[in-house]
């Protein structure tokens, strides 16, 4: 493999798991869409997303191409002053966060 393709890799994902009502996870969805075109567009090192809806919760899948940018998006202003903020009132629960490297 080039070193081409090695810069276009995912590398690590950031996973986000909500908690909503049933009642809820439709305008999750929504609101997932609503800003869906902004993360590749603001943040540094954004490769893939995916929203998975089950019974127990929803979980926000982001694909990036180094660690520390999946790490350094938690603290940008679309995570913090745009996505959670439209998130939290049909949040049922804190986001758990985790960040995962891929072997």
């Amino acid at each position: 493999m080039d070193n081409k393709n090695k810069e276009q890799m995912t590398t690590a994902y950031l996973q986000i798991v909500l908690k909503a009502n049933s009642s809820n996870r439709g305008e999750l969805g929504s609101t997932y869409n609503k800003f869906k075109d902004l993360f590749p567009e603001q943040i540094k090192g954004a490769k893939t997303q995916e929203l998975l809806i089950s019974d127990a919760d929803i979980q926000l899948l982001y694909g990036f191409d180094t660690f520390e940018h999946a790490e350094a998006f938690l603290s940008t202003e679309l995570y913090n002053n745009i996505i959670l903020p439209a998130l939290k009132p049909l949040m049922s629960n804190n986001p758990e966060i985790k960040i995962y490297n891929v072997a």
